[in-house]
């Protein structure tokens, strides 16, 4: 068997040149510094909160409870109870309030404390945090802060003109939502892996840019041949949102990034069709649409370091939108509240 050499730097052989050391620029983390983007996230879907029952709800690092009031509305507050401490969720309803379970304190639906259980005067500065709290889409949307800042998108069509299924992606993705999130605007990413062909050579002067996120409409095919005529956006840092014709159908998702604890979240999404005939086999379609997609991206969202690095100019609308993530509002007015 002949013998091989193998040359080293300084043994004769030419050195190496020096590899460039990589370049990237840090995206600010949910929960750096105790504090989190001021975006709509979903936390339920409005099935799971039943009336007359307390639902407590991992949110923000800490904990919330979420119940409906006796008009039916769901309202979410912080879970713990300012008397010693107590977790409100093994509390119960009682003449439509929360009553902690430890000594029977009440809280309305303000989140102030009306009643002890001993019957002493609640103190004046009893309450707890009362989060803004939407039921969109079937899903149970709290926002981060005392008021929003932004709202929901609105559909082009009247809800009761449409078929709704919502649904909770079953396993719990290892980023930030904002991660999730980050995929709309990422042409390559929407190119290679959901193979979305663009009409437009240049999908970037599509995209139309506000204070609360982007907007952008565009025809193409996916998947090799099947036509579509969208309009894709994202609001705040964690609600994604399409509509359009997908095969000659209208169909939409409304799809939200829930944040329990930093760098995890959870998927829910409404997938969405207009009343018709064949508006339960189109339903069907659009949720397994919706769920493979989420299935294309699992691998990806679950072990990704995410940084901007090197970016061409297919990464125009990425550089863009991670840009305007390092300069969106971030808060936590609960923080003395809910951990």
């Amino acid at each position: 068997m002949e013998e091989q050499t193998i040359r080293m730097p300084g043994n004769g052989a030419a050195a190496r040149t020096p590899r460039p050391k990589p370049h990237f620029l840090r995206m600010p983390a949910e929960g750096e510094g105790g504090v989190f983007t001021q975006s709509w996230f979903p936390v339920a879907l409005s099935s799971e909160v039943v009336p007359g029952q307390i639902l407590g709800l991992n949110f923000l690092d800490g904990k919330i409870v979420v119940f409906r009031a006796p008009d039916g509305t769901p309202r979410a507050m912080s879970a713990y109870c300012p008397h010693v401490g107590a977790d409100l969720s093994v509390g119960r309803i009682v003449d439509g309030r929360v009553q902690c379970a430890f000594h029977h304190w009440e809280y309305d639906t303000e989140g102030f404390c009306v009643k002890t259980g001993i019957g002493d005067p609640p103190p004046k500065s009893a309450c707890v945090f009362l989060f803004p709290v939407q039921e969109r889409f079937g899903i149970i949307w709290v926002f981060n802060g005392e008021e929003p800042l932004f709202d929901l998108p609105t559909l082009p069509y009247a809800d009761d003109d449409l078929v709704m299924a919502s649904y909770r992606f079953g396993q719990t993705l290892h980023c930030d939502p904002w991660i999730f999130a980050a995929n709309t605007p990422d042409m390559q990413h929407l190119k290679v892996v959901h193979k979305i062909k663009f009409e437009a050579e240049e999908p970037h002067d599509l995209v139309q840019w506000h204070d609360w996120g982007f907007e952008f409409k565009y025809r193409g095919l996916h998947q090799g041949d099947v036509p579509i005529d969208n309009t894709s956006g994202i609001r705040g840092t964690s609600v994604f949102y399409r509509w359009g014709l997908y095969d000659g159908f209208w169909r939409c998702n409304v799809t939200g990034f829930s944040l329990p604890r930093p760098g995890q979240h959870n998927v829910f999404s409404c997938s969405i069709v207009r009343k018709g005939p064949q508006a339960g086999q189109q339903l069907e379609s659009v949720l397994a649409i919706s769920r493979r997609t989420v299935g294309e991206d699992k691998d990806i969202l679950d072990t990704i370091h995410y940084r901007q690095g090197l970016l061409t100019r297919a990464d125009k609308s990425l550089g863009r939108f991670l840009n305007y993530l390092r300069k969106f509002p971030r808060a936590h007015p609960s923080s003395g509240f809910i951990n």
